[in-house]
């Protein structure tokens, strides 16, 4: 068809990246709107640290690209902003922001606000967490909201149960051991994906430390790896498919100066409760 339209899915390079939950959801959601729309995607693999392949790159030019979205851009602004410069149809998945640029997101701060009220709900004070990678919004906003959830019930932020997992297995086993060996343990750990909450569950099996008698533990994702819990995990469901799909049925309209800009959207997570918490009084 001659003029059938040609998106370019861009996704940051990661490790284990084609086992990864958010990119199959996100190619998933993208791939299932391009085959409603009739248009082509092509999906180009960027490298995290060195993004200037994401505006050189020959599929980004006008005859092969009628529009780019973002699967997230790890907060480079200077290359999207060169791609905003060269009035290539664009939207940013996964970051939302208050300057006028197109873009739709998951609200996870508020989901993460809902996590800290159920656990403080079940009467826990002494909360950690695992936060992901800083270098995304996701993990920012998870984290950010982690602490001011626990500034509205008046709980003290400890550094202690601050720990860096990346949203990756080794990194957030590693964290879950140090803070599982702290001289006092918390009882409730928010782990900032389901892969790291994962491992927080192996750690505390290692430690004879039970789930959720001892410890309750709360993921992010709702990933089917879940199935594989020890005990079955209280997480947050996010549309990922979902914003994917929406993403490219919006950046295809404003490809076809159908779409007021900026194109803003932030879409609701759920809070899934499941068997991995129990009170805490």
């Amino acid at each position: 068809m001659a003029n059938q339209k040609i998106y370019t899915l861009v996704v940051p390079r990661f490790e284990d990246i084609f086992h990864s939950y958010f990119a199959q959801e996100i190619i998933k959601g993208t791939s299932s709107a391009a085959s409603r729309l009739k248009v082509d995607l092509l999906i180009h693999i960027t490298e995290r640290g060195q993004h200037d392949d994401w505006f050189t790159s020959r599929a980004l030019k006008s005859k092969f690209c009628d529009g780019i979205l973002f699967a997230d851009i790890d907060k480079d602004r200077v290359g999207l902003d060169k791609i905003i410069s060269k009035n290539i149809p664009y939207l940013v998945l996964n970051n939302y922001f208050q300057e006028p640029i197109n873009c739709i997101a998951i609200d996870n701060y508020k989901a993460t606000l809902q996590i800290i009220d159920y656990l403080v709900e079940l009467g826990h004070k002494r909360i950690a967490t695992i936060c992901g990678d800083l270098h995304t919004e996701a993990g920012l906003e998870r984290l950010r909201g982690y602490k001011d959830g626990l500034r509205n019930h008046n709980l003290p932020i400890n550094e202690q149960y601050i720990k860096n997992g990346e949203f990756l297995r080794t990194p957030a086993h590693n964290a879950a051991g140090e803070i599982l060996s702290q001289p006092e343990l918390p009882t409730a750990i928010f782990a900032a994906s389901d892969v790291m909450a994962l491992e927080v569950m192996d750690v505390a099996k290692t430690k004879n430390i039970r789930i959720p008698q001892d410890l309750s533990v709360v993921g992010f994702d709702d990933n089917p790896l879940n199935v594989y819990s020890l005990v079955a995990l209280t997480t947050v469901s996010q549309p990922i498919s979902e914003m994917a799909r929406i993403g490219l049925e919006t950046l295809h309209r404003i490809a076809e100066g159908k779409e007021n800009l900026p194109a803003k959207k932030k879409l609701a997570a759920k809070l899934i409760k499941r068997s991995s918490c129990t009170n805490h009084y």
